[in-house]
């Protein structure tokens, strides 16, 4: 991952340059894919391009191939300062999306000797983040020995205000002041994307999505109630408006797929999140309230329904 700051004036210059040269990489043998971010609007002119290889060999063989070198050279006029680049190993494709996300990359310059106590303060302020308005989750990468020294961190919030909210917050300052002993400097970068298709975003660890079954159990918490106030609201008007059985049956799809899409498991997700995440459910009792949880949810809906039904017919 490289970020660059355009001078003023050289953006077309640059992006033309930026096309040359991801049209070059992709004749390299392992290169997977490349993707390049322009700043946000009223940021400075830095932009951010992530390149992405199958393995280390062949990302090292680009990087310091004399093809590449010869690009950087003949881009030598179009930045302002040398460009900034991490390389991180790792990673994997996140299970879900968000249009207005965004991303932050730091890099640490951890003090010999002090890497398991970076670690720890760096759980501890996982931990603080979780807590944050809009956190999506994160992702450490280590050293890679040889090619890239920083220990970095990506973690992405649902939109630009929540990410400065958090890093202007006093708990991160807090934080960052009990952890300056462990690293001589770092540095922050924001991206205006959520990196869609190369993070998983999962605190590293793995399996970070639901077992089926929690999915299954959340999605007809929500799925049921829809489709019964559909049948009792839009059903009864489709009936009375003489519709077509196989065309009501789409239109109620449409709306009810809607709803859950956009309205209903986003929020049954939130209530459930201390179920549904597994870094979050590791004990027997927060499974079993879990459960009972979504049961008890299930039998209210029964219970409503039941009665409303007994009224109308």
């Amino acid at each position: 991952m490289t970020s660059q700051k355009v001078r003023e004036g050289r953006t077309d210059d640059y992006q033309r340059w930026q096309d040359k040269t991801n049209r070059a990489a992709r004749e390299f043998e392992g290169f997977v894919g490349a993707e390049v971010y322009p700043p946000g609007a009223g940021e400075e002119n830095e932009w951010v391009t992530v390149f992405r290889f199958s393995g280390m060999d062949h990302l090292t063989a680009w990087l310091d191939s004399s093809r590449r070198q010869e690009l950087l050279h003949e881009a030598a006029g179009l930045f302002d300062g040398p460009p900034q680049q991490e390389v991180l190993q790792g990673g994997t494709t996140p299970a879900q999306q968000a249009p207005e996300a965004v991303t932050a990359v730091i890099s640490h310059e951890v003090r010999p000797g002090h890497e398991r106590a970076f670690l720890d303060w760096q759980e501890r302020t996982l931990h603080e983040q979780e807590k944050a308005p809009g956190f999506m989750g994160s992702e450490l990468f280590k050293p890679v020995r040889g090619v890239q020294e920083h220990w970095v961190v990506v973690f992405r919030f649902d939109s630009r205000a929540h990410l400065d909210e958090w890093l202007e917050s006093d708990a991160r300052k807090a934080l960052l002041a009990e952890g300056s002993s462990h690293f001589t400097s770092y540095d922050v970068r924001k991206v205006g994307s959520s990196f869609s298709g190369w993070f998983q975003f999962d605190h590293g660890r793995s399996g970070s999505a639901p077992p089926n079954w929690k999915q299954a159990m959340s999605v007809v918490l929500a799925l049921y109630p829809t489709v019964m106030v559909l049948n009792l609201t839009v059903g009864i008007a489709l009936q009375k408006l003489t519709i077509r059985e196989y065309i009501g049956l789409f239109l109620s799809n449409v709306l009810s797929v809607s709803a859950l899409t956009w309205l209903l498991m986003p929020l049954v997700n939130k209530a459930l999140a201390f179920w549904l995440v597994p870094g979050r459910c590791t004990s027997r009792r927060s499974q079993l309230l879990g459960i009972g949880v979504v049961l008890l949810g299930y039998l209210v809906s029964i219970g409503i329904f039941g009665l409303i039904t007994q009224q109308i017919w």
